[in-house]
């Protein structure tokens, strides 16, 4: 049985050590980071979109930012579960995110296009790069996690750069 910490509440016991639990909650952290800073990407290019493919960008903007934003909880959670705090501030993003910050001058709708795209790409390396850490830790949760994590950008990816092409 796990010992109370005074100061820290109960140990956790929940078969992944401590130093595993600090490392996967790291990786976690970046991919919550890309994550919100990817969401308002999205969000932004669905408000400052023009052009002819106003309507299909605007709606399918409102569709992934949506979805971004329901993402955000359960990796934040994940974290808390891990026993370790989930960065919530612009500044823990900004320093932890590898997604650029949108531009400030709204681009065109295609350059939207490719931004996005590689936002989702971004997304997707930083998620698939904690998944070793949770894979050697037998952390199950995080596992699925980061698995419905990388079929939502890969697709999203694919689906963005489709149009693109000629």
């Amino acid at each position: 049985m796990a010992k109370k910490s005074k100061s820290a509440g109960p140990a956790i016991d929940i078969g992944i050590g401590d130093k595993d639990r600090a490392a996967i909650a790291a990786g976690l952290s970046r991919l919550l980071a890309d994550t919100y800073t990817l969401y308002l990407t999205t969000h932004n290019f669905h408000w400052n979109v023009t052009g002819p493919m106003f309507n299909t960008l605007h709606a399918m903007f409102m569709a992934q930012y949506t979805e971004l934003w329901n993402a955000v909880d359960p990796i934040a959670e994940r974290i808390r579960a891990l026993g370790h705090a989930a960065p919530g501030s612009y500044a823990q993003f900004g320093a932890l995110a590898s997604i650029k910050d949108a531009p400030a001058k709204p681009p065109k709708a295609l350059e939207m296009v490719r931004i996005l795209v590689d936002g989702h790409e971004a997304v997707a390396r930083t998620a698939r790069s904690v998944f070793p850490l949770a894979a050697a830790a037998d952390d199950q949760p995080t596992a699925d996690l980061l698995t419905q994590r990388l079929d939502v950008h890969e697709k999203t990816a694919w689906m963005l750069r489709s149009l693109l092409e000629d």
